[in-house]
């Protein structure tokens, strides 16, 4: 008897609960606009200074830098007006740079998102050692440039393990000093950065995928679609800001390379492999033409921003697009 009064006052409390629940979200406090308030911005402050110090002031003397004629050196610098930006656009290394960060973006971005996505999704499953699958996936994100620089240079050099392998089975044709002939570095850095950074896009993308409502997929199989279509209809659709975001740190990334390239190929071999980044740097401390390089500098902060302001608002009427 005892249980039969449990199970009903259980029952009678499981319906009051039913009833009063939408009762109760009906009478819930609307949701306030977040403010900050006077105390707040003492908080926000000291933040705010060192961003305001460190970057904005650095950015408006280099813009003033970009005006002068000067080797970083002389203690009286002349006033050149816009003829250092004048001269960035008949410079043909300037265009080349900016030749090469596109081909090294078409290559790196994509391949970067595939592998990232393709192992994302693969590793949702129940995988046999998925855990360190993840964990051989993530550590390329995780070492240095410097590390990962030498290594693969030892590896892709003429005498390097890959032609070595190569010759060992057959192939020693196909054997090339990658990163020291015109036809193959460029594309020998873009593999080393694919390797050194899928990881964050797997990254990205599992967290996205967990994000996913399961009822969607689970509804998309009920309707009898297979896996390529959830995939391609549920799935990829649903990940559009994580493939706007990752397109814009690839084209950002495309434009500020540096590291990579400056301990691989310095960026030979004959400029094949130089970025604006890396001419910069030649330009203030092998050519000491401080003026031209913080030109070079300022131009490349702005095409860095107007493709993000672009990519943003394409972004952006996607979303709309896909709302409406």
């Amino acid at each position: 008897m005892i249980e039969d009064m449990r199970s009903k006052n259980a029952g009678e409390s499981a319906t009051e609960t039913l009833v009063l629940a939408p009762r109760a979200r009906m009478q819930s406090p609307r949701r306030r606009p977040f403010r900050v308030g006077g105390g707040a911005f003492w908080y926000v402050l000291p933040a705010a200074t060192l961003i305001l110090v460190v970057i904005y002031l650095g950015v408006a003397y280099t813009g003033y830098v970009s005006v002068l004629d000067w080797d970083g050196l002389s203690p009286n610098p002349e006033f050149a007006g816009i003829d250092n930006y004048l001269r960035a656009f008949t410079d043909p290394v300037f265009w080349e740079c900016l030749a090469h960060s596109a081909v090294y973006a078409v290559i790196v971005i994509p391949v970067n998102m595939a592998i990232g996505l393709t192992m994302a999704i693969l590793l949702t499953q129940r995988v046999f050692l998925s855990g360190v699958i993840k964990v051989i996936m993530f550590v390329p994100v995780v070492l240095s440039s410097a590390a990962i620089a030498v290594s693969f240079r030892e590896l892709l050099g003429a005498d390097g393990m890959l032609n070595q392998v190569l010759r060992a089975i057959g192939l020693g044709g196909l054997a090339q000093p990658w990163l020291a002939q015109t036809s193959t570095a460029l594309y020998a850095i873009a593999l080393i950065t694919v390797w050194a950074t899928a990881g964050l896009n797997f990254i990205l993308y599992q967290a996205a995928l967990s994000q996913i409502d399961e009822d969607t997929i689970e509804a998309a199989q009920l309707d009898g679609a297979g896996k390529f279509r959830i995939v391609r209809s549920v799935i990829f659709p649903q990940l559009a800001g994580t493939h706007a975001t990752l397109i814009l740190l690839g084209v950002i990334g495309a434009l500020r390379m540096f590291d990579i390239v400056f301990l691989t190929t310095r960026g030979g071999p004959a400029g094949a492999t130089e970025f604006l980044a890396t001419y910069i740097y030649r330009q203030t401390i092998d050519v000491f033409n401080a003026g031209y390089a913080s030109a070079l500098s300022i131009l490349l902060l702005l095409i860095a921003l107007v493709l993000t302001v672009v990519q943003l608002q394409m972004s952006r009427r996607r979303s709309e697009t896909v709302a409406w």
